[in-house]
């Protein structure tokens, strides 16, 4: 009996592509709670959540089955952008969402969230308080604002890694968290809320 546990993603995956069915099932397992939260919390709708993630996973077999993945160490990046196209997809059918895209000079790199992980018990409360707000103002931007401030702060990648899941330029993550920021601290002024976030 073969044991997959020990095997990296990358390595399942070329076994499937070789014929090992049960490897997929591993990487399924390995993969679906992660990238289901993340379609979930981008679309905000339930039904449509699952049939994007039944689309990514069924394209994800596709592309496997065509010779179309090449070993990166990126399975889990290979996913999320595959998940990401199919989301931007349905928003353009559905012509649901407004995109604002930002200036080509954005440029936010200086700033960092190590405050976020620093301080003491007490600031680590105040933290914690902050990020729960902040997760509340986070369901009223639009899917692409939201997409990145979740990529940032509950995935903790890097503006760069952002950019190449989500198919566009590190300006252009950056302006969205800018905007992002933007909404969301006058949506804090607005209903009294404190908050003191860094990108």
């Amino acid at each position: 009996m073969k044991t997959y546990e020990n095997r990296t993603d990358e390595e399942l995956a070329l076994l499937y592509t070789a014929g090992d069915y049960k490897a997929f099932d591993e990487l399924l397992a390995r993969n679906q709670q992660k990238l289901f939260n993340y379609i979930l919390f981008v679309v905000h709708d339930q039904d449509m959540a699952n049939d994007i993630f039944q689309d990514t996973f069924i394209k994800a077999i596709v592309k496997l089955q065509e010779g179309k993945y090449a070993d990166s160490g990126k399975f889990s990046f290979w996913l999320t952008r595959i998940a990401h196209n199919i989301i931007i997809d349905k928003f353009r059918r559905n012509k649901s969402e407004h995109i604002i895209e930002p200036n080509a000079d954005n440029d936010l790199s200086h700033l960092s969230n190590d405050t976020l992980t620093e301080g003491s018990r007490e600031s680590q409360y105040v933290n914690t308080q902050i990020m729960n707000d902040v997760r509340h103002l986070m369901d009223t931007l639009p899917a692409t604002q939201r997409e990145v401030v979740y990529m940032r702060y509950y995935q903790e990648l890097s503006f760069k890694e952002i950019a190449e899941i989500t198919g566009v330029s590190i300006n252009t993550s950056l302006g969205r968290m800018r905007y992002a920021l933007i909404n969301m601290r006058r949506m804090a002024k607005q209903h009294q809320m404190f908050l003191d976030l860094d990108i």
